[in-house]
């Protein structure tokens, strides 16, 4: 009878410890959505693995819920950039077509040729060029071709881009069969931006690898992207580039939403690398 007393004790006291310490573990994970949320953080995938049926298909819900409102959040942005851009484009356009005009018939005019007033009208009239062709730059924002999602096979579409920069070094860790669900014209356009860019930037290696869930991770070792920016790089116009026109990952992201997917910026690194851009696929 004491036997049987001691092992019925064992085991209340062994459920009781895997009871506590199971608690804690969901206060962990709570805690963790809440900060998640709090800092509009959508991205988090918490593990699944060891939770019990009922609990793991609440938290795989919740994972996918999150990566659900990051999409529509993402593409509620670029839909509000696009009709930014589009009155913006009709605004400086009405305003700076007359200008181009009226400086371009002063400056043919007899009375105006080899005067001090020829040096003052030409800056105008290139003044109000160089505003149009950066109007030119919303249109390219506003004008892409309509997405054709369909199974592709993903290495393929990474290796196009791999033979445009021989130069540079690469590692791709994709398995030969893995299909994603996309425009492959645009994911190689979104693949060339990020492989210019780090470029630009002084990489000499490219690192990219597929992870579960749907993500395609493309890594480099050129500069890090000081963290003042870090938030700022996906805003059209945005560039830290002399001669940059600040629309090219806006561009890369908007073809990403296009495609059912996204595209951020990660804090995590491959090894030896400084930038990693996430892309966010369907399967």
């Amino acid at each position: 009878m004491t036997f049987v007393i001691i092992i019925a004790g064992v085991i209340v006291l062994g459920i009781a410890v895997w009871y506590v310490r199971h608690q804690r573990r969901l206060k962990e994970r709570a805690y963790l959505m809440r900060e998640a949320l709090r800092n509009h953080d959508y991205s988090f995938r918490l593990p699944t693995k060891g939770l019990p049926p009922g609990e793991r298909a609440m938290q795989q819900l919740l994972n996918d819920m999150g990566q659900e409102i990051r999409g529509l959040m993402a593409q509620n942005e670029v839909e509000s950039w696009q009709r930014l851009t589009r009155v913006l484009t009709h605004e400086i356009m009405n305003a700076t077509a007359p200008i181009s005009s009226i400086t371009q018939s002063f400056l043919n005019h007899p009375d105006v040729k080899g005067t001090p007033l020829e040096d003052g009208i030409r800056a105008i009239r290139d003044t109000s060029s160089g505003l149009t062709s950066f109007v030119e730059s919303y249109r390219k924002f506003m004008q892409l071709q309509k997405a054709e999602p369909a199974n592709i096979r993903l290495r393929e579409v990474v290796e196009n881009v791999q033979a445009l920069y021989p130069s540079l070094k690469w590692n791709i860790d994709i398995d030969a069969d893995q299909m994603v669900y996309a425009d492959a014209n645009l994911l190689r356009q979104v693949l060339t931006n990020l492989v210019k860019n780090a470029q630009e930037a002084g990489a000499t290696q490219m690192d990219i690898r597929w992870r579960e869930g749907g993500v395609l991770a493309v890594s480099n070792d050129g500069s890090p992207i000081p963290s003042e920016v870090r938030k700022e790089i996906f805003v059209p116009f945005f560039t830290t580039k002399r001669r940059g026109s600040g629309i090219g990952l806006a561009l890369a992201r908007q073809m990403m939403v296009m495609q059912g997917g996204d595209l951020t910026l990660s804090d995590a690194h491959v090894g030896g690398c400084n930038v990693t851009f996430l892309l966010r696929m369907l399967l």
